[in-house]
């Protein structure tokens, strides 16, 4: 029992020994570590995003010109048709008869101003013999003047029947993607009929947009030492989200302001190739873009300008505005206001409120508060952070 009472005793010894040291580690924790970025200057493309509408730059309405049965559709509901090709066929015999019979009343003209032509030659030549007399001249002459006059109206008539003969064939007046047929093969069809199809020209395409006066105001003094116009590229943004491939430039701004928005309509112009996958699938072939179809807009600098950036996930709101914390001296904590500029859902544009080369914290906010210190260190670089740069800077290029 001795023996048992003395082993208890020095592990009881050895655990007061062992559990001092531990209490007082635990209790004398550090400052909390955060996560800084430095401020940099980097170069920023220039965005402004608008609400835009595209637009086909050609728009035809085909309608019938002559009153005459639909006999033949030549071509596809929703595919692209070219220039010249054979849409519509109407009934041809009537316009043919009535061609035939102009051209025959053409020749009987002719052969009569001919026999004109011989008469007053005759009375001419005879004039000057004792059996001539001017009074017939003067009927022959009139009477050939009558016929070439007959002729001429003869000749015309003609020629409508052949331009009528022709309206008879309707083909597409431009390159483009064609519509529903509004009319059948079978049922008559007028100038009264309105419009039998439509027509819309596919590559290029306009993007239509308004601006706000002040909005146009602002653009015009950002680029105006750059270039004007000429420094700003068109990008669009799909329904769906996804930026459209292409750029295009903007060609047209309007001469007058809406006076119930206060704004302008700016245009733009821009590539709407054919979508690789649909040049040989089928003859309605795809393209991106669509007229009538809703955008968004983006006007880009084509040359980036420096500017002071830090990631936006840094830069927190409340009802005062903007703000980021800043590791000062002391490594304490300093809530600075900034005033934001263009920005990114990545990048968020300093105006002011920022030097170049401060900390700023990045991971760790919750724990950050004015005045604590802290203990800083440089923030993880986000995901795919090196594919983004290359894309950025392909994009620019």
């Amino acid at each position: 029992m001795r023996r048992l009472r003395n082993a208890l005793i020095v592990t009881l010894g050895l655990a007061g020994g062992l559990a001092g040291p531990a209490a007082a580690q635990f209790g004398a924790a550090g400052p909390p570590a955060v996560g800084v970025v430095r401020v940099e200057r980097q170069p920023v493309t220039e965005t402004s995003e608008f609400v835009g509408r595209i637009q086909a730059t050609d728009r035809v309405n085909l309608v019938a010109r002559v009153t005459a049965f639909l006999e033949e559709i030549h071509f596809t509901e929703g595919a692209e048709v070219k220039k010249g090709a054979l849409l519509y066929r109407l009934e041809q015999p009537p316009f043919q008869a009535d061609l035939q019979a102009k051209a025959a009343t053409v020749q009987q003209m002719q052969a009569q101003l001919q026999n004109a032509e011989i008469t007053l030659h005759r009375a001419e030549t005879l004039l000057h013999t004792p059996a001539g007399q001017q009074s017939t001249v003067d009927d022959a002459r009139a009477n050939e003047l009558s016929y070439q006059a007959q002729m001429m109206q003869a000749q015309a008539n003609l020629r409508v029947s052949q331009i009528n003969l022709g309206y008879t064939e309707i083909r597409a007046p431009i390159d483009g993607k064609i519509g529903r047929t509004a009319v059948t093969i079978g049922n008559v069809v007028s100038p009264s009929s309105g419009t039998l199809t439509t027509i819309v020209s596919q590559d290029p395409m306009y993007v239509v947009f308004p601006v706000s006066v002040r909005e146009a105001i602002d653009l015009r003094q950002r680029y105006r030492d750059k270039g004007g116009l000429d420094a700003v590229l068109i990008r669009v943004r799909l329904p769906d989200g996804r930026l459209y491939g292409q750029a295009g430039k903007v060609d047209f701004v309007d001469n007058t302001i809406s006076a119930n928005t206060d704004t302008i309509i700016l245009r733009g112009v821009i590539a709407n190739p054919l979508l690789a996958a649909e040049k040989e699938a089928s003859v309605v072939a795809a393209r991106e873009l669509t007229d009538g179809e809703f955008v968004s807009v983006l006007l880009e600098g084509i040359n980036p300008v420096e500017a002071l950036t830090v990631p936006r996930a840094a830069v927190l709101s409340d009802q005062t505005g903007d703000y980021v914390y800043v590791v000062g001296a002391g490594n304490k904590i300093e809530q600075r206001r900034v005033q934001l500029g263009q920005s990114s859902p990545t990048t968020a544009v300093v105006m002011s409120g920022l030097s170049p080369g401060e900390m700023v914290v990045l991971e760790g906010l919750q724990r950050a508060r004015p005045g604590l210190v802290v203990a800083p260190g440089p923030a993880s670089p986000p995901p795919n952070a090196h594919a983004a740069a290359g894309g950025a800077g392909a994009k620019q290029d």
